[in-house]
């Protein structure tokens, strides 16, 4: 008799433990909180790519374009996931929809003219890289360079394959590229 009294003291001991367990200790994602307002997706878009999680990203840029619509913001931020997933058609087109805006950064303008170096149409890139690089007043170095490379690139626009280089985008900054020649 004494051993089934331990045994039940035991076991309701066991699911009292239970029950006052927090209910965060689960490995499993906590659920929405009701009335609680979400995050911006342009923010969770932005943080999204300075992670290097471009294809989150590309989502939550998608999912603000059903906030904010297809503004300026929203197009550039596409683009530019677009841009660092590869896809420089679908990111060339979405960068100049983001430029036609007047409020248009020097970011927007730099990673067009890096999507037109990498499309190997340098004298288009030429102009979008001068452009960026005075609405920027001079200031950022990576524009700077994307224009110097896009410059050589206009002017030996003849040259051979075995004189040929790889280059790669780098990431600078929440949505400004540059092109690094490879070592």
């Amino acid at each position: 008799m004494t051993r089934r009294v331990a045994l039940i003291l035991t076991g309701c001991l066991v699911l009292a433990g239970c029950l006052a367990a927090p209910q965060n200790d689960t490995p499993f994602a906590p659920g929405p909180a009701p009335g609680a307002e979400g995050v911006d997706g342009l923010i969770v878009g932005h943080r999204l790519m300075d992670a290097g999680e471009y294809e989150l990203a590309h989502k939550a840029f998608t999912r603000a374009a059903v906030t904010h619509g297809m503004s300026a913001d929203v197009l550039a931020g596409l683009g530019s996931a677009n841009l660092a997933l590869g896809r420089l058609g679908t990111a060339e087109r979405l960068l100049r929809d983001a430029i036609k805006s007047q409020d248009a950064s020097p970011e927007v303008w730099n990673n067009l003219g890096v999507v037109l170096v990498e499309q190997r149409q340098y004298p288009e890139a030429e102009q979008i890289l001068r452009r960026a690089y005075a609405l920027d007043n001079g200031e950022s170095d990576s524009i700077r360079d994307n224009l110097r490379l896009a410059l050589a690139k206009s002017e030996n626009s003849d040259y051979g394959i075995e004189q040929e280089q790889d280059y790669k985008l780098v990431r600078r900054g929440s949505s400004d590229y540059l092109i690094r020649k490879i070592p």
